[in-house]
């Protein structure tokens, strides 16, 4: 059981207040002298009638201390708790050892189902620095939430439909050259897609030819069908080699036109339950009554529009995969679509519409704009990549010239950075990515964290541990100590991260499991020449270096053994 928890419940005995609101008081010392958890007693003036102070040292005699704590002292208004350290060591290592892989993880998903709605690019569209976080974000919920035993379902929802591809198709059909095409990518297609924004401010005949083109495509037209999909698996394979480099995959690419023919069953249920109003022609959903605008379903030429698709993919989901919950994870400008989505379900009588999430986030940007003269003002997201493990390459030359497979490390290291600084706030924070602080083997970093786990590796490798034999008390000393309490809190926040689809707490977690180590590092003499002095420092080094590498792992970032 949680030592909060335990210590709560030991706290509510004496005075009668609930334990679950008491543990909500227990408080972190500023100082670690001061004790591992505090109690403060000013609440509790009023109930017990006395001074805080008065209160605290009554408890101090009267209270019945957990096994795992050693002793409870009064200090003022406060009453201070120290844990039994060697109990705590005992507890923790065994745990972590006994679990393996799994530390930190739970069965609490067992037959649960969680759909990840993430990166969804867009067809024809340059795969750029702005898909980042999304790509990012959801990749590491779905390795948080797998964790905890769900099953898990990451979805590519293709931007692959629209009068975008009229555009294209109009484009190529005027100016396109195929086997330049061929050569040259998503790239050459950007190009073309340009000129014709171009071309249409001064030509804007041009609109019409394009959308005579996409109605080519939506009535199956074989040349335009066939000129749709090839520019599809254009860009789909441009993008596989970006999810290559981050090692993320996806088990569903179903994206917009995946749905052409599951939305005549949105608008029949929306019809029969009486909530399709027409206004100006076109059919809508009236939200007036919870202050948002109309959600178009239907436009006045009978087209049906994004949210019209995402209606058809919800009830897909649901009667597919029936999930848990269902996150979207797309940025924060497209709050009022998802609010107005959710309420749409809610309505058509569906409970599950609580368990549609919109995990939103801020906007990524480049502090370093030079990438963007490549493209104009495209700063493609392979290059960013690209551009990190050349940078971690060449410092990898300076610092580590010995170093086998530099390679291969600066490709952990680099991609790592980019992820990292991603993950390292809360998601809803713009940032702004810079090459100099990320790359930065000092600071609270993707590459301190890395080469913590790398430094650990490369102290197990001169001597393993015995951890069937394992002497506590040596691991009681405060570096020591404050490491196994960074290690026992990283199961708390795996479940924190998945609670609020909020990656950080895990990313903040393993950065806390680094600091402990670096310091435990430089303070203790970790091949001591006692011989189980030596052996207790070792299972702990492994116990941090298996911890850390988890942790990582859910952030989608490699952990390499040598940097």
């Amino acid at each position: 059981m949680d030592v909060k928890v335990q210590l709560a419940e030991a706290l509510s005995e004496r005075i009668g207040v609930p334990a679950e609101e008491l543990e909500g008081w227990l408080e972190v010392p500023p100082s670690p002298e001061m004790g591992d958890y505090a109690f403060p007693c000013f609440r509790l003036a009023k109930m017990l009638r006395k001074a805080p102070v008065q209160i605290a040292e009554m408890l101090q005699g009267e209270i019945n201390l957990p096994e795992c704590f050693a002793s409870a002292e009064a200090s003022g208004p406060y009453l201070n708790f120290r844990l039994d350290r060697e109990l705590q060591a005992k507890t923790v290592l065994e745990r972590v050892f006994d679990e393996g892989e799994q530390y930190g993880g739970s069965a609490e998903g067992n037959g649960k189902t969680v759909c990840i709605d993430y990166s969804s690019v867009n067809i024809a569209k340059p795969f750029h620095i702005g898909h980042l976080r999304s790509t990012i974000i959801g990749n590491a919920l779905y390795h948080i939430y797998g964790h905890l035993g769900y099953r898990c379902v990451g979805i590519n929802h293709l931007g692959d439909w629209g009068t975008q591809f009229g555009k294209m198709l109009c484009a190529y059909k005027l100016w396109g050259n195929k086997e330049e095409i061929d050569k040259g990518g998503v790239q050459e297609l950007v190009k073309l897609y340009v000129r014709f924004h171009d071309e249409a401010e001064t030509k804007p005949e041009l609109n019409d030819q394009a959308r005579y083109w996409f109605s080519k495509i939506e009535q199956g037209d074989p040349e335009a069908t066939e000129l749709y999909y090839w520019m599809k698996e254009l860009t789909l394979k441009e993008a596989e080699s970006v999810y290559s480099m981050l090692n993320i995959r996806f088990d569903s690419y179903a994206g917009e036109s995946f749905y052409n023919d599951k939305m005549d069953r949105v608008v029949r249920e929306l019809k029969e339950k009486g909530l399709l109003k027409e206004d100006q022609g076109a059919q809508i959903v009236d939200l007036s009554e919870w202050k948002m605008p109309p959600c178009i379903i239907l436009r006045s030429d009978g087209a049906t529009l994004y949210a019209t698709r995402d209606l058809a993919a919800a009830l897909y989901r649901k009667d597919t995969y029936d999930f848990e919950k269902c996150l979207y994870v797309v940025a924060y400008q497209q709050d009022l679509h998802f609010r107005q989505l959710f309420k749409v379900i809610e309505l058509m009588g569906y409970a599950w519409a609580k368990d549609l999430k919109h995990v939103s986030f801020g906007m990524v940007s480049v502090k370093d704009g030079t990438l963007s003269t490549r493209h104009g003002k495209v700063i493609y997201l392979k290059d960013v990549l690209n551009a990190a493990v050349e940078k971690t390459l060449t410092i990898i030359h300076e610092k580590s010239p010995d170093l086998e497979d530099k390679e291969s490390a600066a490709s952990m290291v680099g991609i790592g950075a980019v992820v990292w600084d991603g993950l390292y706030n809360s998601r809803i924070k713009d940032i702004s990515f810079d090459w100099e602080t990320a790359l930065n083997f000092d600071g609270e970093t993707g590459p301190y964290v890395q080469y913590s786990h790398a430094r650990a590796c490369s102290v197990l490798r001169k001597q393993k541990p015995d951890c069937s034999h394992i002497r506590y008390e040596s691991l009681t000393d405060p570096q020591s100590a404050a490491l196994i309490a960074a290690i026992d809190a990283f199961p708390a926040a795996v479940l924190d991260a998945a609670e609020k689809n909020e990656p950080f707490v895990v990313s903040r977690s393993v950065m806390a499991i680094s600091v402990a180590f670096n310091r435990f590092y430089f303070e203790q003499r970790i091949l001591d020449d006692d011989p189980e002095i030596r052996n207790a420092r070792l299972a702990l080094t492994a116990a941090a270096a298996q911890v850390i590498r988890i942790g990582l792992g859910l952030l989608g970032i490699a952990a390499p053994e040598r940097m």
